[in-house]
């Protein structure tokens, strides 16, 4: 078994790095079925923000048109959770989500929308883009 493989059963292991995350996302991708769309929304992403070392809180919406491969719902979680102590804007954060899940899975169309849940009353809706959609 390759070592960048998620435990079938039993407590999900903390990711070491955002390069590991990444390996996982990609490796535990399955075969798409004959569907349209896939919807996966995260209501509890973390990540900190680069300026006051603060966490920043969210929820992270992804919509995709397959072509060949699904993302593998565990492996997104460990994926995301690897953002938990990654200091990045919540602009930079959506454009890095977008970009590696087309890396990870290839998708015929992918938008990414991270809400970051508001911080001295602003909050922020950033949506990244890939592809066409058919």
């Amino acid at each position: 078994m390759d070592e960048f493989w998620l435990p079938r059963s039993g407590p999900m292991p903390r990711p070491k790095s955002l390069e590991e995350a990444r390996r996982v996302l990609a490796h535990e991708a399955f075969r798409a079925p004959n569907i349209t769309q896939v919807t996966l929304e995260a209501t509890e992403f973390t990540s900190i923000c680069p300026r006051s070392g603060q966490p920043d809180f969210g929820r992270v919406r992804i919509s995709y048109v397959p072509r060949e491969k699904c993302i593998e719902s565990k492996s997104l979680k460990f994926y995301l959770w690897a953002y938990r102590d990654e200091p990045a804007f919540c602009e930079e954060l959506t454009a890095r989500i977008a970009d590696d899940i087309v890396a990870a899975i290839d998708p015929a169309w992918l938008e990414v929308t991270l809400e970051q849940n508001p911080r001295g009353a602003i909050g922020i809706v950033v949506t990244a883009v890939r592809g066409q959609k058919p």
